[in-house]
């Protein structure tokens, strides 16, 4: 088994790869709980004892729990903010009639008692004491009995019951795929505190932030069910359903339950899910990471599981070359829950589609490993940087295992952007994941948007440049949550180029890329062409000319402000690199030594990697 280091647990310098800060520092959550589930009434009671160390320059006086199953509550903020958004999640949400007209109606707001998510805390102690907890909805609060001292631990315990509820979105029971028990987000869960404060966000149907830390967790559960999640399954010889060492006969229990114990090192999350019905198959993949499979034993979709299976291997194996090296010991894919969401260890995602679907969605939750929960950055806050990151390397591996390659693997992201500023419903990508006006808005700017910021980081710095911006953000970020600042950086740093304009132009504002071909004229046997930035945002400009004689020309005009001079792209094609064009100035003209009835076409960023939204006037055609 690899070892898992947990980066600077406590105050590390941190000056070599962080621009914020002298130092750094992150908390601890080490979880232990006991918990059993009573299958006919969809009802769960546990204890946890969490040991908390406070690696903060703070005294703590209060902390933060999530309790997340409260949001599944008729008038919870998740069912009001259903009732108001303009385009609410269609899994959420049913078709009725009104007077005439189809109105969706949030399925939360129908839930009976007994269909209902919640969750509740009693017997709060902080190291034997009583402390006062106060729910409010899926947050509770709670007023340590003894502050707790920089450098300190203490040990919280607690007792919980929770309730289930009808599967709406993530967690919930008897999917529409008939998975009986999908349990994410289940337990009360430390919110995280870092160096901007509490991060205890109320849950809305969006992402999520957490602390790092071990779990030990106990789930009894009628001996019928086998589960699946995050962790590793210690007592695997008792309970078999295919966990069992090769050889090993496991015997029959003549008791009603069985009692899963796992434990998860370095996760910031736990979640499983459980079915009488599931087929487990366990698959070797990259670096002898044990890759679990458990489907619904169904014959119409079993075959696409199967095929899944060597597919998964292949991917995993990219991302590690792609990315840097998986860091657990297994990965369970596991049919469930209402899409497709990652988290530790695993994904819950429907299966019973084609197998072109399923392997998107599990090439992407895969994705997810890496970006949020390895280096785990406030997807809240800024989900574009673990959605769009997994996009883009989602669309890289797939591409990668094509038959037929595209030439620019992204450009459906590109056209759903452009889609997005048409439409005037962009909001900026400093938006909490909460407040995007509709779902749609959000969906763009952080998988699609996200996704560009690498992209066209490529396009910036060149692709080489970009390959090693990836694979040094993982190794210096991983287990350390950074910051959009943080990947700029690891940029700047691999290539040397000057990268602020970009983050704050790109992440921080509407500000778009418009640049074009204003005339193209003759002088003296020789070609003058006049370009324009027409958009806010600059950018360095990539021209390729083709000639009526069936050869090519490149010319570079750098951004003054990047201070940078990228490497040719088009390595068999003459690139002259011309005097650079500062952003106050918005034209530009530069000379091309041929007349101009030589000319055939002349084109801004043939790659289609700069995200420009006019298109058209960034070509020159003699027709």
């Amino acid at each position: 088994m690899r070892k898992i280091v947990l980066i600077a647990l406590i105050s590390l310098p941190f000056a070599n790869v962080s621009a914020q800060k002298a130092t750094y520092w992150q908390q601890k959550a080490d979880y232990k709980m006991d918990v059993s589930m009573d299958v006919k009434t969809y009802q769960y009671k546990g204890k946890q004892t969490l040991v908390y160390t406070n690696n903060s320059p703070d005294t703590l006086r209060k902390v933060f729990y999530h309790l997340y199953p409260n949001a599944f509550q008729p008038g919870s903020e998740m069912d009001m903010r259903l009732r108001s958004i303009k385009d609410p999640d269609g899994r959420m949400v049913t078709k009725i009639k009104v007077d005439d007209k189809d109105v969706k109606e949030s399925r939360i707001k129908n839930l009976k008692p007994t269909e209902i998510g919640f969750l509740k805390i009693t017997n709060f102690k902080q190291d034997g004491k009583p402390a006062a907890a106060k729910e409010v909805e899926t947050v509770l609060e709670v007023a340590l009995a003894t502050p707790l001292l920089p450098g300190k631990k203490t040990t919280f315990t607690l007792d919980f019951n929770g309730q289930v509820p009808v599967q709406i979105r993530r967690s919930g029971r008897n999917n529409v795929e008939g998975i009986e028990l999908s349990m994410a987000q289940w337990y009360p869960k430390l919110a995280e505190f870092d160096f901007e404060g509490w991060h205890a966000d109320p849950y809305i149907a969006r992402e999520f932030h957490g602390v790092w830390g071990n779990f030990d967790v106990n789930i009894t559960i009628d001996k019928d069910y086998i589960l699946g999640g995050s962790g590793y399954l210690q007592n695997k010889n008792e309970i078999g359903y295919g966990y069992q060492d090769a050889g090993v006969m496991v015997k029959p229990t003549a008791k009603k339950t069985n009692t899963w114990h796992f434990i998860a090192p370095d996760v910031h999350d736990f979640t499983w899910a459980a079915d009488k019905n599931y087929i487990h198959d366990v698959v070797k993949g990259p670096n002898k990471v044990d890759l679990h499979f458990l489907y619904k034993n169904n014959p119409k979709t079993a075959a696409n599981w199967k095929k899944l299976e060597p597919l998964m291997v292949q991917v995993m194996d990219f991302y590690n070359r792609k990315i840097g090296n998986y860091p657990y010991k297994q990965y369970s894919f596991i049919q469930g829950g209402d899409g497709g969401m990652e988290y530790a260890m695993c994904t819950l995602m429907l299966g019973d589609g084609t197998l072109e679907g399923i392997f998107g969605t599990a090439t992407h939750e895969l994705g997810h490993s890496w970006f949020q929960h390895v280096l785990a950055s406030n997807e809240s806050k800024h989900p574009w940087m673990d959605e769009g990151f997994t996009t883009y390397v989602e669309d890289y591996v797939t591409n990668e295992m094509a038959v037929t390659k595209a030439e620019n693997p992204f450009k459906g992201n590109y056209d759903a952007y452009y889609n997005l500023v048409n439409s005037g419903k962009e909001q900026s990508q400093t938006t909490h994941g909460d407040r995007y006006d509709e779902n749609r808005p959000y969906s763009i700017s952080s998988y699609v948007k996200g996704s560009i910021f690498l992209s066209q980081l490529g396009y910036l710095i060149g692709e080489e440049k970009l390959a090693k911006t990836i694979k040094k953000y993982y190794t210096d970020f991983k287990f350390k949550h950074p910051t959009p600042n943080d990947i700029k950086r690891t940029a700047e740093r691999v290539s040397g180029a000057e990268l602020e304009w970009y983050l704050m132009d790109w992440a921080e504002t509407l500000n778009t890329i418009d640049y074009g071909i204003k005339t193209v004229s003759e002088n003296n046997n020789a070609t003058t062409v006049a370009l324009e930035r027409i958009g806010r945002m600059p950018m360095p400009i990539d021209i390729t000319v083709d000639y009526t004689d069936g050869t090519k020309e490149g010319f570079y005009i750098p951004l003054r402000m990047m201070s940078f001079v990228k490497d040719n792209p088009y390595p068999n094609i003459k690139r002259t690199v011309l005097n650079d064009w500062a952003w106050g100035n918005p034209n530009y003209e530069f000379t091309i030594n041929k007349n101009k009835a030589s000319i055939k076409k002349i084109t801004i960023d043939p790659s289609g990697l700069m995200a420009d939204i006019k298109k058209e006037n960034n070509l020159y055609e003699v027709k």
